[in-house]
């Protein structure tokens, strides 16, 4: 029998721009590790900062290889969080649920020659995969042989602002929204008094699985968004205690960010919303 005292494990995925990561990125990791010790259930064994790749064609959105070297350089003294540049290598956009996928196929078998085509949808949270018994083999009885191995759940974090986008058109499936909170689970930070629990209540696919949706209240109020701090740049002002100083140091050597970059990609309909809005009309 499993042991009822023992805790599960989960690894914390973050998706996103990064441009540039900001020490509220840094934050909603601790603030989700926090919330889950508490629990008494749950054990945080490492947290992942997955930068999406250049072909998300979002505005303003900087090469991937310094928003890779500007996280590891954030996450350098961390023994816990750790920086993937997997997705931000891919030359085509992946669905977020793609990189989920790949990253707990990452967990059953880590395997360097590891790929997308080996990133299978999960039939159970937290588990392995259930394989077909060889017909040569003694059957086990239930209570001699408990489930396969527990292999730790990769839930996706993000702030309310990635969960509220559950809701535009074309920006997500809905059959990946499923999958994502049915097989994985959420973990979303919001900000005291927000409106994210009314926004599920309106979501039949998120009500549904409100029990694999976590909330996790921001008390300390942190308004630090990569938006700001490239706005913050673009003007010429400090950014001090925005971000890490390594990161600042990063910036202000290779000048990241300016009027010109800001304009990148302007004009261009995000991978998703082309994507999407393709396959609705085949």
């Amino acid at each position: 029998m499993e042991d009822p005292d023992k805790k599960t494990e989960v690894v914390l995925l973050a998706c996103g721009s990064f441009n540039p990561i900001t020490n509220m990125h840094l934050r909603l990791f601790e603030l989700a590790k926090d919330y889950f010790d508490e629990t008494g259930k749950y054990k945080v064994i490492k947290g992942i900062i997955s930068p999406v790749g250049d072909a998300y064609k979002k505005k303003g959105l900087i090469s991937a290889y310094h928003r890779v070297t500007m996280a590891k350089l954030a996450t350098k003294n961390s023994d816990w969080v750790e920086v993937d540049d997997w997705e931000s290598s891919q030359s085509e956009w992946l669905e977020t649920l793609k990189v989920l996928r790949y990253h707990h196929q990452k967990l059953l078998s880590p395997d360097p020659t590891n790929s997308l085509q080996n990133a299978i949808p999960l039939t159970k949270p937290g588990r392995k995969r259930k394989q077909e018994p060889n017909r040569h083999d003694p059957i086990k009885k239930k209570n001699q042989s408990p489930d396969i191995k527990s292999v730790p759940q990769v839930k996706l974090l993000c702030g309310s602002d990635m969960l509220e986008s559950f809701g535009i058109p074309n920006l997500w499936k809905s059959e990946d929204i499923t999958e994502i909170v049915e097989n994985h689970g959420l973990v979303c930070i919001s900000r005291a008094g927000n409106s994210v629990q009314k926004f599920i209540y309106e979501s039949d696919i998120l009500w549904k699985h409100k029990k694999n949706i976590h909330l996790v209240e921001e008390w300390i109020t942190n308004d630090i968004s990569s938006t700001k701090i490239r706005r913050a740049l673009r003007r010429g002002h400090s950014i001090r205690y925005l971000v890490p100083d390594v990161v600042q140091a990063y910036i202000e050597k290779n000048n990241l960010y300016s009027l010109e970059s800001e304009d990148r990609n302007a004009g261009v309909v995000l991978a998703p919303l082309q994507k999407h809005a393709s396959d609705s009309k085949n």
